[in-house]
């Protein structure tokens, strides 16, 4: 049923949470999975603000390694268990970012896990889970994932 399988992560363990539902339908659908670290966007800085720029570019690629060997990882991990995967790095909207990989590789499904923010918190940082539900025309397979997920309770 579904062939490309893209999955938006951030490194945290909340994130991880969909990594065996996704599992299981790779496995079903010998579905391709597409791991996917969105960055923000390079500083920018204001009119007369100075930065020292080698340190700010060293640490960029650190980043930027650190970020592309947590997805080499997850891409490793499937790999062992026989599904094929692959990874992309991008920057700038999160939201914006994810459909644009999405309709680039022809997605069939986007899986995800949203970290079940509410109220407050939810406003003042949106909702990457409620942006791709709103704005993608494919499905979308969405769990809430706990803050501890070896307890199996949420907030």
């Amino acid at each position: 049923m579904y062939q490309t399988i893209l999955v938006p992560v951030d490194g945290s363990k909340r994130a991880e949470a969909i990594l065996s539902h996704v599992e299981h339908i790779a496995r079903r659908d010998s579905a391709k999975v597409l791991f996917l670290k969105v960055e923000e966007e390079p500083i920018m800085l204001d009119r007369d603000e100075v930065i020292d720029a080698d340190k700010y570019h060293r640490e960029f690629e650190e980043h930027k390694q650190r970020s592309q060997s947590y997805l080499t990882g997850l891409k490793s991990e499937f790999g062992r268990h026989g599904i094929e995967s692959d990874t992309r790095l991008a920057y700038g909207s999160v939201v914006k970012a994810i459909l644009t990989v999405a309709a680039e590789t022809g997605t069939n499904l986007i899986a995800m896990a949203t970290h079940g923010l509410s109220g407050l918190a939810r406003v003042s940082y949106g909702s990457v889970a409620a942006g791709v539900l709103q704005a993608a025309e494919l499905p979308i397979l969405l769990i809430r994932s706990c803050k501890d997920p070896q307890e199996g309770t949420c907030e």
